[in-house]
């Protein structure tokens, strides 16, 4: 059994969204051993920061929170597909891919190339999002830290989460090959919000 860790590191210097400072995540030493008797670090993060799942709410008015989603959902198979070379996704470039009813799957493109954060990442366009939706697949992954990139109205995101499709954005793919894995992508327990950061990994049972 191999284990890939698909997650990006946290840390205060890590890329995020349009190079925004807002979304970067700051840590706080709240006690260390100078002047207490224990090290203790307070962390302040936006919930999109680096590897997270996205839930309706997120681009939906009144859509369903992150915790709305069983837990057996984020533990799954899955497929990776090879994307690499295209500026975008669309339903022509995934009709070439053996994509079924109810799979998961994760697009590798050039974004796992680079650990910095490009304006011209690879996404995955209306016609693209359509496709899969009216495939009726259970979620979809992108290396991306979004899973669009300037299209009107967010169009992507509200045609996958409008059908209750997760989307998992900040994945890492650069060392994992086109085909099928067990996923574990399980985001923080948190209540009553529209997105989380999570820790994913891939099982390659060889």
């Amino acid at each position: 059994m191999k284990i890939y860790d698909i997650s990006m590191k946290i840390h205060p210097k890590m890329a995020v969204y349009k190079n925004r400072d807002e979304k970067r995540p700051k840590f706080t030493i709240q006690s260390d051993f100078n002047t207490g008797s224990s090290y203790e670090t307070r962390l302040d993060i936006n919930l999109h920061t680096g590897t997270h799942i996205d839930a309706p709410l997120h681009m939906i008015k009144e859509g369903e929170f992150l915790d709305s989603y069983p837990l057996e959902r984020f533990i799954t198979l899955c497929k990776v597909f090879d994307f690499r070379g295209l500026s975008k996704i669309s339903a022509n470039d995934l009709q070439k891919k053996k994509i079924e009813v109810g799979d998961f799957i994760l697009l590798k493109t050039d974004n796992s190339e680079s650990e910095e954060f490009d304006f011209n990442f690879t996404f995955l366009e209306e016609s693209g999002a359509k496709y899969l939706r009216d495939l009726g697949i259970s979620g979809v992954g992108i290396d991306a830290l979004g899973i669009e990139r300037n299209q009107a109205d967010h169009i992507t995101h509200k045609t996958l989460l409008g059908e209750g499709i997760i989307i998992l954005e900040g994945l890492r793919l650069g060392k994992v090959s086109e085909g099928n894995y067990y996923l574990i992508a399980l985001p923080l327990k948190i209540e009553g919000v529209e997105a989380g950061p999570t820790r994913a990994v891939l099982i390659d049972e060889i």
